[in-house]
């Protein structure tokens, strides 16, 4: 008779997550510096960082290859503005290889185009093997009634999967803590911290935000404060530590 196969061990992986409203590269001075957003995310150190605002011009800057070089993380671009002079929208920079990508589309009639990035990463943080981790990066409305319905299609999207490790992050522009947004999205989540992130120069406001599945994984989370970030744009970054497990 075969002894009973042991129980595999858990493997942890150590690493830091941020979002960051770039404001188009335009700092609270009102220059557009681009060299200015790279050295906070040098400062950060993150293994990934959702960016919003992130401007693409077509016949001028590429800001997203532009950070993706100086940076050497690979770029996930997430559009929702496509124009003849460039595109807008959101992105994801991340160590880890992309698996897959999808874009969710989180419009809403007669407002700004908005969405999200779905993407599903070779997370190789562990020092043997690799997982795929999710992680969803978006940038949500101005009006209430949009964000509600946003975020009922995020839920969706959310559920449409398997559960594994997953991070949500990005801009999502709510102001009111006890708003139905939030309160959907701490029930689905669990509660994480508050932490205000803007305006960059005295922050007030958490529209800035992270979120994990399972809750265990998020160590810590804060706003990075250097007198850099403090210029380079309108909002701060928010910058979590993270312990993912895997078996």
């Amino acid at each position: 008779m075969n002894a009973p196969e042991a129980p595999l061990a858990a493997r942890h992986a150590e690493i830091a997550v941020a979002s960051y409203n770039i404001h188009g590269g335009v700092g609270i001075d009102g220059h557009f510096v681009p060299k200015r957003i790279c050295e906070v995310l040098r400062e950060l150190r993150a293994d990934l960082v959702a960016l919003q605002e992130v401007e693409t011009r077509a016949t001028g800057f590429d800001m997203l290859g532009f950070l993706s070089q100086h940076t050497g993380l690979h770029a996930i671009p997430g559009p929702t503005l496509v124009r003849a002079d460039g595109d807008y929208g959101n992105a994801l920079l991340t160590r880890y290889a992309p698996l897959s990508v999808r874009h969710i589309d989180l419009s809403v009639k007669g407002r700004e185009p908005r969405g999200a990035i779905d993407a599903q990463l070779q997370c190789d943080a562990i020092e043997a093997g690799t997982f795929a981790l999710r992680v969803i990066a978006t940038h949500l409305g101005l009006l209430p009634s949009e964000r509600r319905a946003q975020v009922r299609r995020l839920l969706t999207a959310l559920a449409e999967v398997p559960a594994q490790p997953t991070i949500l992050l990005g801009d999502v522009n709510e102001w009111f803590l006890w708003g139905r947004p939030l309160r959907w999205l701490h029930a689905y989540f669990e509660r994480t911290p508050h932490v205000s992130t803007f305006p960059s120069r005295c922050p007030v406001l958490a529209l800035d935000r992270i979120w994990t599945s399972p809750r265990a994984h998020l160590v810590a989370v804060s706003s990075h404060r250097s007198p850099l970030a403090r210029l380079a744009s309108d909002h701060l970054p928010l910058l979590a530590q993270m312990r993912l497990t895997s078996r």
